[in-house]
């Protein structure tokens, strides 16, 4: 599953799928860090390109590898909730997944003064009252992001070079694109961000961080 289907999109549809189509923008995404082992060499790859994206961090993660995640920041990368345990909110109870995501919220420094707090469900499974219960948080403003394109470069039954035409031949006006930065999507990761970032810049498309 590349896209994600139309009756997925219908069920949350409070969601955010894709930006604006009508600009050739596109937006990076990277799930399930902060890690030493293959973040930094994102962040090389993204300095070099002068390219901003935007990172789901982990809580626990954050904790493990903080000076990472200070460098995410200090580059001037955008940075969103990924629960604090990587949570599959479809497994969850509504009151444990809401302090999970708190928790990974305060070790990021977010969520108060009513800022916009920028949140992926890990797997990308949320149930719709979970989703309520975002949106109706009086603290701060959730922004709820899914993707346009998954690269599925943390299966490892994809090759590098299929992980890369997956992502490259979908990739389209406003297209919010996921990778992840994990050592079980390191090996995919290496071979098609340098490869994509090259080939979606001759198509014209313009790289941004969701904000």
């Amino acid at each position: 599953m590349v896209r994600p289907p139309y009756l997925l999109k219908k069920l949350y549809s409070k969601a955010i799928w894709r930006m604006d189509s009508t600009q050739n923008k596109i937006y990076l995404t990277f799930d399930d860090g902060p890690i030493s082992q293959i973040t930094p060499w994102v962040l090389d790859v993204l300095k070099q390109n002068n390219i901003k994206a935007t990172f789901f961090c982990v809580g626990e993660n954050i904790i493990k590898h903080p000076e990472v995640y200070q460098r995410i920041l200090t580059e001037n990368h955008a940075v969103g909730n990924h629960t604090y345990n990587h949570l599959n909110g479809w497994n969850t109870h509504i009151n444990n997944y809401m302090d999970n995501i708190v928790m990974c919220d305060k070790i990021m420094e977010v969520g108060e003064r009513k800022q916009r707090v920028l949140f992926r469900p890990p797997y990308g499974k949320i149930k719709k009252s979970q989703i309520a219960q975002l949106l109706k948080n009086k603290t701060c403003s959730y922004s709820i992001i899914m993707w346009d394109v998954l690269s599925g470069d943390y299966d490892r039954k994809t090759s590098p070079e299929k992980c890369l035409s997956k992502a490259i031949n979908n990739v389209r006006n406003g297209s919010i694109i996921v990778f992840h930065d994990s050592i079980k999507s390191q090996k995919n990761l290496e071979y098609a961000l340098p490869r994509f970032i090259e080939q979606a810049k001759a198509k014209g498309f313009e790289f941004e961080k969701l904000i």
